[in-house]
């Protein structure tokens, strides 16, 4: 049973967790795309990212950090194979018109052009703090995640900001766990007291699982049978369409623990 006065540490994830797109990323790349006057076929374009997300997380996993490419030219990698995969029409097409497109994207991907608040992250989030309980965020993101979530108006609300690039190791690995532990500078802080809230099965649950800690699972659109047949080892109990309604439950959780304790003392 999750109950907010035994926690000591939570912590989010940020894609589809504190933050979702605006638009699809096809949608997204299409329209920068076109800004530069470059021409191509949207629909191919959600699968040849997908294609070369898996690739380049393949070949430079953690976003290029133990290879010899950076993040920015991972990303560049990315944008350019993507495209040049798709289609394009453009008569005097130039490979300075793609490097143009991929650093228009990783610009605008640190913004609200490109993200926006999921459902009930401001209630949640407000919830929280106004029990005192410190927070942070753990993601498998880029070093732009901090002015990412200061952009969107969230940095404020955490202790501390981890991303995968900067810690070295990609969820559901358990370092990340455990220097989210040290960087919270509670004392005596055992993985039990401690909660990571995220909508990934293997990396956020089952992470934080296994590192010893408390999990919620955000569905979103996803669907719970799909979810919890492919991962029989997920608590039901644990999962939660959205953040919104996360906090719903703890706030009534909330309320029967006051009445609870009010009719032991009479």
């Amino acid at each position: 049973m999750l109950l907010l006065p035994r926690l000591r540490l939570i912590t989010f994830d940020v894609t589809d967790t504190l933050l979702k797109f605006r638009r699809t990323i096809p949608e997204q790349y299409g329209q920068v795309g076109a800004f530069y006057g470059i021409q191509v076929d949207r629909g191919k374009l959600a699968g040849n990212f997908k294609k070369h997300w898996a690739r380049m997380n393949k070949e430079y996993p953690n976003f290029g950090l133990k290879t010899s490419i950076g993040w920015e030219d991972w990303w560049k990698m990315l944008v350019k194979g993507t495209f040049n995969d798709s289609n394009i029409t453009v008569s005097d097409f130039d490979d300075k018109m793609l490097e143009a497109v991929a650093s228009h994207l990783i610009a605008a991907y640190k913004t609200p052009a490109c993200w926006q608040h999921s459902h009930g992250v401001l209630d949640l989030l407000s919830y929280i703090k106004n029990r005192a309980v410190p927070m942070g965020v753990l993601s498998n993101f880029d070093p732009r995640l901090g002015e990412t979530l200061n952009n969107l108006k969230l940095r404020h609300y955490f202790q501390f900001v981890l991303s995968s690039y900067e810690v070295g190791v990609e969820k559901p690995d358990g370092k990340i766990f455990e220097e989210a532990m040290t960087w919270s500078k509670l004392k005596n802080l055992h993985g039990d007291e401690c909660l990571h809230i995220g909508d990934n099965p293997r990396a956020d649950y089952l992470g934080a699982k296994n590192a010893g800690w408390q999990a919620v699972l955000i569905l979103d659109d996803k669907k719970p049978e799909t979810v919890l047949k492919a991962h029989p080892e997920i608590d039901p109990a644990d999962v939660f369409p959205s953040l919104f309604e996360l906090v719903k439950y703890l706030m009534e959780k909330s309320k029967s623990e006051v009445v609870s304790s009010q009719v032991s003392m009479t």
